[in-house]
């Protein structure tokens, strides 16, 4: 009989695959995190539902004036507050946007990685699965052989 042409042995030479969250988080500033809470915060129905409320205490309080007129109508002072939280506001739901698309690549990148990774184990398999495919034609034979005789 033929010595069977299997490939070496396949060893694990690669290095664990990363968890894309870990990495990210391993990476963040005070900064990025404060970005990250504020557009999470400013982007919920809560807080929708609370400014609202807010603005409609704020207006009414103005115009029945019941404590007093600090902001008369057309209430300017409120616009002011408003333009002022979303200036401060869209920048920072901006770098928050900005380190999600940093992530993002991040996690191509890895994703890319473990493809390549098991590209290289799929080749093995492959070439695993052909050795053995040439053994069983090679016994295959040898039986018939044997039948035959």
């Amino acid at each position: 009989m033929i010595k069977p042409p299997f490939p070496p042995h396949y060893r694990h030479e690669h290095g664990p695959v990363k968890n894309v969250n870990e990495v990210v988080t391993e990476q963040l500033t005070f900064g990025q995190r404060a970005s990250d809470w504020i557009a999470e915060k400013v982007g919920s129905w809560e807080f929708i539902i609370g400014q609202s409320v807010l603005l409609t205490i704020w207006a009414i309080l103005n115009v029945t004036a019941w404590i007093q007129h600090w902001d008369p109508y057309p209430f300017i002072l409120m616009n002011l507050v408003l333009s002022l939280q979303a200036a401060y506001t869209a920048p920072m739901i901006m770098m928050s946007q900005n380190r999600k698309a940093d992530r993002d690549r991040i996690e191509a990148h890895i994703d890319y990685e473990v493809n390549l990774k098991a590209e290289s184990e799929i080749k093995v398999i492959l070439e695993n699965l052909e050795a053995q495919n040439i053994v069983i034609a090679e016994l295959h034979k040898m039986l018939e052989e044997l039948r035959g005789k």
